[in-house]
């Protein structure tokens, strides 16, 4: 299922690395570790999409403390500090972090970092603020998924599209898409908005209208939100858990609109790009990057709201969607495109450190 805010643990072994490519010269070090479940992750995302004559490693502290690459690619630098499930661990985590970063500038390995957020959506500590402030220094180039993506405070950056999934998808249709349907998927956290979801939906008068919501809970409050949502309206249905391939296209085949209320000011989804590869129209808040977004795949297919999400925005959303055929316009998502794109960057910034690292 992909969900690319899903926690990914750091733990690995240093064999885990994708197969390298016939002639590769350049060793690149993701802060991902190779997905142990089956399904299109954003991990998978990256993997399937390794840049020609690039060798790609997935994360572990030995690896990245002792062993050896020219680039290293952040993605979430929280989940190299945080433990959810181990809070005790963070102080070890810390300085593990702290160890890298120090590495990184010794041995001046350039350190790229895509911004998927501009901050955790979960607040950290004192001391990981602090330690974000030392890693945003140490960044060489930050990647933004589009150019409305506000200045992520490092020196240099550059824009390369998140790149879609209908290579990793199923190309057979999986199910008949239901009018007036609406879906809401991907990790069920606070920032999402099901909870206002639920409450537009409980206010729309459509009786035909049926609000299905797929994906792991973050916590048992979340859980507890939707199976009361469930309870409370017979349209209403769910699939609290891990959702496999399979089962999300299925879903996302089936639903006339994807729903995506996130608090504040949305940024990056995974989720959206996913909607979209199936041909499923999303309706998200107004943001910079969403606007982006529509501008390069059609306004037909990314519907924006401003304020907040009540009955009328998805009526209207539904009464704008309805029947719509076709497919998005995703060629700025290719995933050759995005690798070759990557390629350059790695390449560009080893060169401009080549023989001034220390041994």
């Amino acid at each position: 299922m992909p969900v690319p805010t899903r926690s990914v643990p750091l733990t690995s072994t240093p064999h885990d690395l994708s197969p390298p490519d016939a002639g590769s010269d350049l060793v690149v070090l993701h802060s991902l570790r190779r997905s142990s479940t089956p399904g299109s992750t954003y991990t998978d995302l990256v993997s399937g999409s390794c840049p020609p004559g690039t060798e790609l490693k997935f994360f572990s502290w030995s690896t990245a403390l002792r062993g050896r690459f020219d680039v290293f690619h952040m993605h979430w630098p929280e989940q190299l500090v945080r433990d959810r499930h181990r809070p005790w661990l963070r102080p070890v985590r810390a300085s593990l972090f702290t160890l890298l970063l120090l590495r990184l500038r010794v041995r001046r390995i350039p350190l790229v970092w895509t911004v998927h957020n501009l901050a955790p959506h979960e607040p950290g500590g004192l001391i990981e603020s602090l330690l974000f402030r030392l890693f945003r220094g140490s960044v060489a180039t930050a990647v933004t998924m589009t150019e409305a993506t506000p200045d992520p405070g490092v020196p240099a950056r550059t824009v390369i599209a998140h790149a879609h999934y209908r290579e990793h998808f199923p190309r057979e249709v999986l199910a008949e898409r239901r009018p007036s349907s609406i879906l809401h998927c991907g990790i069920i956290r606070p920032y999402k908005g099901v909870e206002s979801l639920l409450a537009a939906f409980a206010d729309l008068p459509d009786p035909a209208a049926s609000l299905r919501i797929v994906g792991k809970p973050q916590t048992p409050d979340q859980a507890d939100l939707v199976r009361s949502g469930c309870a409370a309206d017979p349209r209403v249905s769910a699939h609290l858990g891990y959702a496999d391939d399979a089962t999300f296209v299925t879903e996302l085949d089936a639903a006339q609109l994807v729903v995506l209320p996130y608090r504040g000011r949305m940024h990056n989804s995974g989720v959206l790009l996913a909607a979209l590869s199936r041909g499923t129209p999303v309706l998200v808040p107004r943001s910079p990057v969403n606007e982006a977004l529509a501008e390069r795949v059609g306004h037909d297919w990314i519907v924006q709201y401003d304020g907040d999400l009540d009955a009328t925005v998805l009526a209207s959303a539904l009464a704008v969607t309805a029947g719509r055929t076709g497919t998005p316009d995703l060629s700025a998502h290719d995933p050759s495109t995005v690798a070759a794109r990557h390629g350059e960057l790695y390449r560009e910034l080893r060169g401009r450190d080549a023989g001034r690292r220390r041994p």
